[in-house]
């Protein structure tokens, strides 16, 4: 589901940055590493959703919960993506921002459907 949601949300959007980038006047560059981050760094938001989520599944008011729990994790995403791209922006090296972010996405391919599963688990119970 995290996947199908990916594909849902964080593809176009990452296809759409690059046209949107032009009308805020940013140049190739930037809008390619723009799309590059969104590309990275929307696998890992979609995931932490949907841990976030199997979480709060039998919750009443799950929806505040969910907001509590899940936005601290998208933060170290949200600073390395705008980073990559402000560093972009200002001609400097931003490849470290973008391995890090892949890095993010990546950890969390590997663990939180694991994880996700575990939480469905015990709500089920």
């Amino acid at each position: 589901k995290a996947a199908a949601h990916w594909l849902t949300t964080g593809l176009p959007l990452s296809l759409a940055a690059p046209v949107l980038g032009v009308l805020l006047n940013l140049d190739f560059e930037t809008g390619k590493v723009l799309c590059l981050s969104l590309v990275l760094g929307t696998p890992a938001l979609s995931l932490i959703g949907a841990f976030g989520a199997s979480l709060t599944l039998g919750v009443k008011r799950g929806g505040l919960l969910l907001s509590l729990l899940v936005l601290p994790l998208y933060v170290p995403s949200l600073i390395f993506g705008a980073q990559a791209v402000r560093l972009a922006g200002q001609g400097l090296a931003y490849d470290v921002a973008l391995v890090l972010l892949s890095a993010i996405s990546l950890g969390a391919a590997a663990i939180l459907p694991f994880a996700s599963g575990a939480a469905l688990r015990i709500n089920l119970r």
